[in-house]
């Protein structure tokens, strides 16, 4: 069995003045002692279920990128990314960043955006759940079988690194420098990082636990 840590409250009683040596020696221990992912909330501000909105909370990929500096072995990503918060081509390039300077640690774990308070209170799009799923994740499978999830996973990433053609910039230069692989495998093989999963539902009327 493998386990992974989850950092969701970065309201430590060293404050933000400490914040970074906190982070670091937490990251550190838990790569020390055998953790095999690390993990950090894609929020801008804290939810809920875990504080108030105006406790402390870091920006999930720079965050990422400080600990890809800071480990050498364990596996690093946002649990989960909010799909509307970055654009396809943006997001490819922030986790291809991620998996090259890390050594091929990067893993893509994608979802639907919830906290429309927190997207609206510093401008961020939020559009409708069917909106969602028809601009990100619009070839889902219907088969429900952890397979069709996979395989859907896969194209979303692979859409992703390709990006959308426009009038300014040429889709071949989003992901450049390469990540340490073009396809990305699902399940228990590392053997081609990074790897992606995806929680997500075909229509807002399906409920979540479909996936």
């Amino acid at each position: 069995m493998k386990l992974g840590l989850h950092v969701a409250d970065f309201t430590w009683p060293n404050g933000p003045r400490h914040m970074a040596e906190d982070l670091t020696r937490i990251a550190t221990v838990a790569e020390d002692v055998g953790f095999s992912k690390l993990s950090v909330m894609d929020h801008v501000w804290q939810i809920g279920a875990v504080g108030s909105a105006e406790q402390d909370m870091l920006e999930a990929y720079t965050t990422l990128g400080y600990l890809a500096a800071r480990t050498s072995k364990i596996d690093l990503l946002a649990w989960v990314t909010a799909v509307v918060y970055r654009e396809p081509g943006l997001l490819a390039k922030c986790v291809t960043t991620l998996d090259v300077l890390s050594g091929g640690r990067a893993w893509l774990g994608i979802a639907a955006a919830w906290n429309e308070a927190e997207s609206r209170g510093i401008g961020l799009p939020f559009p409708p759940t069917a909106e969602v799923f028809e601009r990100y994740v619009d070839d889902l499978p219907a088969e429900d079988t952890v397979a069709a999830s996979s395989r859907a996973a896969r194209n979303c990433w692979q859409r992703a690194l390709r990006g959308r053609r426009s009038s300014t910039t040429a889709r071949c230069r989003i992901s450049c420098p390469s990540p340490h692989v073009s396809a990305v495998p699902i399940g228990p093989s590392r053997r081609s990082p990074p790897t992606c999963s995806i929680a997500a539902w075909r229509s807002p009327v399906r409920p979540t636990a479909r996936w």
